[in-house]
């Protein structure tokens, strides 16, 4: 049985007096991950009840009156009920059902909820539930848990040691650099990566994209999804590019208001990220646009029909950035990671702000030989506490 990295933290999250409500994009495994905790609850001793409200009869029973949850409970006077919820985004009131049986039943009830898009929950959840949950997001694998999936221990032990400075080279690293191209390529929902045919890795990641994207545009109430695909699409080819929302709107034709709403609902399904320009001298660093990453590469390659390997690919270096980017939001918080360009035309790839005091900044380049600090002398010069590197294919790339 493969485990997730964010099961321990709900695992140890279990005992606390707050809900726990676990989001993520479609298909990443939060009902694996719900049916995890469950079998680890009652190995536990504990008393669990699981509900799906994808059950037309629980759902609407619970919509009636949120306390006819109490009819499913197991009536234990010594210990707590936990009650696992499937898809709570279904229900009409979320934010009353989970105050309401929080400030009546947080004795007795503990909740452990899934969610399929922030969207839905930010729409529902009119109440800020304050001390009363606990938001974990789960997201597709990065590519330490691709290796434990695949079953590469001992690969994966080999990075966490390259990563850590013990070894400085490896008798798996060429290994390393084949199943990253696989990752960069196919990305890191759970279904692909466990599929070892790559046709049927393609036809998983079209399922993806034809009929799990198509359920978050009907949820969404979005009517127009041929514009929305294409929206989309355009973004695929635009990975690691600034987003300028009223060339798009030009040239799908569609009313800016429309066009910043689909942008909207595909940051909430989890499928694309948008990272702020980072400056300090507003006249001369003017960019305003953001730069756009997908937060999965397959997605974001079925979207373009394009798995080529990656030393034919135009787009290589725009995969590797995006991989960075990836890689960078597993180590700090999203807001932390900004981007540096000026209206002459100087940028930096990354601007990682750590504190008051300064950072990290980071180029991603698709060739070693290019690795050369001589053409970001301006960035050097005006932030100086913020050091740069150049990360690179077949160079430093692991060591990330």
């Amino acid at each position: 049985m493969f485990y997730r990295k964010i099961y321990q933290d709900l695992i140890a999250h279990a005992s606390k007096r707050e809900y726990t409500v676990l989001i993520g994009a479609r298909q990443t495994g939060k009902s694996t991950l719900l049916k995890q905790i469950a079998a680890k609850l009652l190995s536990d001793g504990e008393t669990v009840v699981t509900l799906n409200l994808e059950r037309k009869n629980i759902l609407l029973d619970i919509n009636e009156n949120p306390e006819n949850v109490l009819k499913y409970v197991i009536a234990n006077q010594n210990k707590k009920t936990f009650i696992l919820m499937d898809e709570i985004q279904y229900l009409d009131d979320p934010t009353n059902f989970l105050k309401l049986l929080y400030d009546e039943y947080a004795d007795t009830i503990k909740i452990i909820a899934t969610g399929s898009s922030a969207f839905y929950i930010d729409k529902k959840f009119k109440d800020s539930l304050a001390g009363r949950k606990k938001i974990f997001e789960l997201r597709t694998l990065d590519f330490d848990e691709f290796l434990h999936f695949k079953n590469y221990e001992n690969i994966l032990n080999a990075l966490r040691s390259i990563r850590e400075g013990e070894i400085q080279k490896s008798v798996f690293e060429d290994q390393l650099w084949v199943l990253l191209e696989e990752y960069l390529i196919y990305g890191g929902y759970p279904v692909v990566v466990l599929e070892n045919k790559l046709a049927d890795k393609i036809e998983f990641l079209k399922e993806i994209r034809d009929s799990f994207i198509k359920r978050d545009i009907l949820e969404a109430g979005i009517t127009d999804d041929t514009k929305f695909y294409s929206l989309l699409t355009l973004l695929a080819g635009q990975s690691g590019n600034l987003l300028n929302t009223h060339e798009l709107s030009n040239t799908l034709r569609l009313t800016n208001v429309n066009a910043e709403q689909y942008l909207y609902v595909l940051q909430k399904c989890f499928h694309i990220s948008l990272v702020r320009p980072f400056y300090q001298n507003l006249r001369k660093e003017l960019t305003k646009m953001p730069k756009i990453y997908f937060n999965d590469l397959g997605l974001r390659n079925v979207l373009i029909n394009y798995f080529a390997p990656l030393e034919q690919r135009a787009d290589k270096g725009a995969l590797i950035e995006n991989y960075v980017y990836r890689r960078l939001t597993e180590k700090y918080e999203k807001d932390q990671i900004k981007f540096w360009r000026t209206a002459d035309g100087n940028e930096v790839d990354f601007v990682i702000e750590q504190n008051a005091f300064g950072g990290l900044a980071i180029e991603v380049k698709s060739q070693s030989k290019e690795n050369s600090l001589s053409k970001y002398k301006k960035f050097i010069e005006a932030y100086p506490n913020y050091p740069i590197e150049i990360f690179s294919w077949r160079d430093k790339l692991l060591l990330l």
